[in-house]
């Protein structure tokens, strides 16, 4: 039965999707980890019969997640987002949104039921209770011999291709167990040519921020701001995310840290899980030797995706967090807003003393977006907000023009959103990015203004060399 219910994660095979088969090995770690649930449930009611219901809900749970996530942000669970069931507790806005009415009716009522059936279920039987730890620890212990002393079937990070021929259970399993396996890579050295005496470098990641235009197919949605960026650009193009909908760590790590998904393997799920032990590879640690001082800027818990450890390690000097930004009022949403973060960021271009690099993050934009407010329909909600984030972009432009330094302006969207029925899984996932710079007088240098599309981390690398001086 739980095999047939591994048969409803999408994507499905062709024909026959019920019959159709997963490979042996896959097959072999989806019994034992059913198995190793089965009995330890078991040796705690003492039931056999609640033992497997429970079995078939837990794979039930995760088909269910599976299929709800890939149908928002295209593509199934992966490894990586067990790591973060702590952070759907503490900010349960960000994950809940992607489930229907119905999985969460079942989910906040499978909390208290649970454990209030298992009790009602409860047999005293010592020797059931025995025989379900007996079961989970044999289930267990071949779990761990399989996986350590076979060569894994699994040596490229794809899950949807390894799901269809695994199972989802297997294939999550795999996938961690190749994530274990991966070392850091060796340190790199910082660099040590001298920044222009009281430069200042502005990046902007911009949460969910896309081109209406190439969103809705619709040039009379033009933003104003980004159009002139990009006439105005020392460089401008496409910048080609990862993800869709979600998953602004990719892209933050790419453009922080510049390694690419190739060199990351199975790192790519979720780098900011070891970015720790790739800390001279960030910007702010490669350019600190060349007198730059270093600012994060996040209006938000610093503690989630651990950015309060990770953006100490990679070398900022200073974290600007939620309390430093003026609080969105009743009627601006939830979250800061991007006029606050344009305000806060100029405050911090003023007060800059030597060369800076700042590097903000923004959140006004984060979805779900809601109809109502003024936003008769989810698309205007999303233009409503998207264009308070060209507002943003626009106040910054003119703040770092008449601000008397050499300075730098790097704005690009993290990812694309993912609007119920009408920005879907499935098409482009670029955002825009743009590369502004100023001189002491606040004129534009244009240099080339040429378009060059690039990935978060080809981004890393065009600014070291631009910041270091390597580019002309």
């Amino acid at each position: 039965m739980t095999l047939l219910l591994d048969r409803l994660v999408r994507p499905r095979s062709a024909g026959n999707r019920l019959l159709a088969v997963r490979s042996a090995y896959g097959s072999w770690l989806h019994f034992l980890v059913v198995f190793a649930v089965f009995g330890a449930v078991m040796a705690l009611c003492g039931n056999p019969l609640a033992a497997a219901c429970v079995g078939l809900a837990f794979v039930g749970l995760f088909v269910m997640v599976s299929n709800a996530k890939r149908a928002m942000l295209g593509e199934p669970l992966v490894f990586s987002d067990l790591a973060l069931i702590g952070a759907v507790f503490q900010h349960p806005q960000f994950y809940m949104s992607a489930l229907t009415g119905v999985q969460k009716a079942v989910l906040l009522t499978a909390v208290p039921v649970l454990p209030t059936l298992l009790w009602w279920v409860f047999l005293p039987d010592i020797r059931l209770h025995l025989a379900g730890g007996l079961i989970a620890a044999i289930a267990s212990a071949l779990l761990w011999r399989t996986l350590h002393s076979h060569r894994s079937p699994v040596t490229a990070p794809d899950a949807e291709v390894d799901l269809l021929r695994h199972g989802l259970l297997a294939m999550l399993l795999l996938h961690w167990r190749q994530w274990r396996a991966t070392a850091d890579p060796l340190p790199v050295p910082g660099l040590t040519a001298s920044a222009r005496p009281g430069e200042v470098a502005v990046i902007m990641q911009c949460e969910s921020f896309a081109d209406p235009c190439a969103l809705f197919g619709d040039p009379s949605l033009e933003l104003p701001g980004l159009a002139l960026m990009r006439d105005i650009a020392w460089q401008h193009g496409d910048l080609l995310v990862h993800g869709f909908g979600a998953y602004t760590m990719r892209t933050e790590y790419g453009v922080l840290f510049g390694r690419s998904e190739e060199e990351l393997g199975f790192r790519r799920f979720d780098p900011f899980l070891t970015a720790l032990g790739e800390p001279s590879y960030a910007l702010p640690a490669r350019l600190g030797g060349a007198g730059w001082r270093s600012i994060f800027a996040h209006p938000h818990d610093m503690r989630f995706y651990n950015r309060e450890q990770i953006m100490r390690a990679a070398g900022f000097a200073e974290l600007v967090g939620e309390e430093r930004f003026t609080p969105p009022a009743p009627d601006e949403g939830r979250y800061v807003t991007d006029a606050a973060m344009a305000e806060e960021i100029l405050r911090l271009v003023n007060a800059a003393q030597d060369a800076a690099l700042i590097y903000a993050v923004t959140i006004e934009n984060h979805g779900p977006w809601q109809a109502g407010k003024g936003s008769p329909d989810l698309q205007e909600s999303y233009l409503r907000l998207v264009r308070n984030s060209d507002a943003m972009l626009t106040a910054l432009h003119e703040g770092l023009a008449s601000s008397g330094r050499p300075a730098t302006l790097v704005f690009f969207g993290d990812h694309r959103p993912s609007i119920p029925g009408i920005c879907i899984p499935g098409g482009d996932r670029h955002t825009p990015y743009v590369i502004v710079r100023y001189d002491a007088s606040g004129q534009v240098v244009r240099g080339k203004g040429r378009r060059c599309d690039l990935t978060p981390a080809g981004l890393h690398h065009t600014l070291l060399d631009l910041l270091s001086g390597r580019a002309a």
